[in-house]
């Protein structure tokens, strides 16, 4: 019999006190999807005990990644996002620190401050040991390839540590434009998971290679759920920009040399195929999109479900051989992060 595949699951969310109360005064919606309220989808995104656990065992997760659900701090001001992702990194050491087979964690990083952004991100990673960070795109209408973000960048460089992004709902203009209008209350929808939050992320790696973020930063790592936010899917056609782009590599040299992709809970075979043929399983890594795609919901489809051993079973019956399926659930992650394995426990042990 083979060996069981250890999975680790790098896009598994938690709302926390701290960011709870921070989003309130910003004036976010207290909706069930950012945590808010009594139902169990909220209390599953708030919990990082025995339920949550739980789940991970019902999913077949051997760990969790944890980070804070989108937009994370990005839409705070300034000042509020540095004290909030400060205090939420400190939460989510201590959480991981509790039970450190089972989580590990990806760090809120304040990019309304960018100088702060990169300072977080240092003090996450050498004191807390954290293996990379979690960032959302744009920050308000601020691309992700805006300059000010270049410190950012050369420090998850300089550090060896990939940079997850992950959607965050398309500005005001964009919704009203495109998704506004639409009977049933499926505009909202679309917008978001349905399918805008894609295409907005899509759109911010294409500008990231278009501004030369990848030419000033050849080494950075950046993670892609969602099987690459729709970019993937059409990288022969965005491929006609190549010559006017004067770009140093051909395009795809990016996504193959830059970019890991994961598929945040979609178990379609048709997408992990595509994405192993573009990337190749060597670059592929793992995650459940937890807990949005933990049971059915209203509104839910059969292929955003990873409960019920899901998570695994799909990886599992995946067409690849066993060490594909293993560098995929785990081992591409610890080629990737196994560095910073043990850092936190060294700096306390400095500390003692």
């Amino acid at each position: 019999m083979s060996e069981k595949v250890r999975i680790v699951g790098l896009e598994e969310h938690v709302v926390l006190p701290v960011l709870l109360d921070a989003w309130a005064k910003a004036g976010v919606p207290r909706i069930p999807q950012l945590g808010y309220g009594d139902e169990p989808f909220a209390r599953r995104l708030r919990e990082t005990g025995d339920q949550r656990l739980a789940d991970m065992d019902d999913q077949g997760l051997d760990v969790a990644v944890l980070s804070l659900a989108t937009p994370g701090v990005q839409n705070l001001e300034a000042a509020d996002a540095v004290s909030v992702a400060r205090d939420a990194n400190d939460a989510l050491a201590a959480i991981v620190d509790a039970n450190a087979d089972r989580f590990q964690a990806l760090a809120a990083i304040p990019t309304p401050s960018p100088e702060a952004a990169a300072e977080e991100l240092e003090r996450a990673v050498t004191q807390l040991g954290f293996r990379g960070a979690m960032v959302y795109g744009r920050t308000g209408a601020k691309p992700a390839d805006a300059p000010e973000f270049d410190d950012l960048y050369a420090t998850a460089e300089r550090l060896r540590v990939p940079l997850h992004f992950h959607p965050q709902t398309p500005v005001q203009a964009v919704q009203e434009a495109y998704y506004s209008g639409l009977p049933n209350g499926v505009g909202p929808m679309l917008a978001t998971a349905g399918l805008g939050w894609y295409y907005d992320l899509g759109v911010q790696y294409l500008r990231m290679i278009f501004s030369g973020v990848f030419d000033r930063h050849p080494d950075l790592q950046v993670i892609a759920g969602h099987w690459g936010e729709v970019v993937l899917f059409y990288l022969d056609h965005i491929g006609i920009l190549q010559n006017a782009a004067k770009l140093e590599r051909p395009l795809a040299d990016y996504f193959r040399q830059n970019f890991w992709v994961a598929g945040s809970g979609t178990v379609s075979e048709r997408y992990l195929r595509w994405t192993a043929e573009v990337v190749g399983t060597g670059r592929m890594l793992y995650s459940t999109d937890y807990p949005y795609t933990f049971g059915t919901r209203p509104g839910g489809f059969p292929f955003l479900d990873t409960s019920g051993g899901v998570a695994r079973s799909f990886l599992e019956r995946a067409p690849f051989t066993a060490e594909e399926k293993a560098a995929i659930g785990s081992g591409n992650w610890e080629r990737l992060t196994g560095h910073v394995a043990g850092r936190r426990g060294r700096h306390d042990a400095t500390l003692g």
